[in-house]
């Protein structure tokens, strides 16, 4: 293979412009916990992913063992929208060093 046609490769995989952000918020021990907020996007993609983070995350606080799975397909979904995603918990999280 030529030398330049692996660079070209490499050249486009940079990274792509989220279109909208959104911030899920824990409000705390009692139902309903969780709120999503965004601070831009289109309206529509916002309000179809606050649905479906909702439905996933509607009786779960953080400390529930569920919630870490759910946690997970919250954030693909959001890499499938392309949404840049903040989570906003209350509370400092351990960052797990792989």
């Amino acid at each position: 293979m030529p030398a330049g046609v692996e660079d070209d490769a490499v050249e486009t995989a940079e990274p792509i412009e989220p279109i909208g952000h959104v911030r899920v918020v824990y409000l705390g021990p009692v139902a309903p916990h969780w709120d999503v907020q965004s601070d831009f996007g289109p309206a529509d993609v916002i309000d179809q992913f606050r649905d479906r983070a909702q439905a996933r995350l509607v009786l779960l606080p953080p400390h529930d063992p569920q919630f870490r799975r759910n946690r997970e397909r919250v954030v693909r979904d959001a890499e499938r929208e392309n949404l840049s995603l903040e989570w906003d918990l209350g509370f400092l999280e351990e960052v797990a060093e792989a």
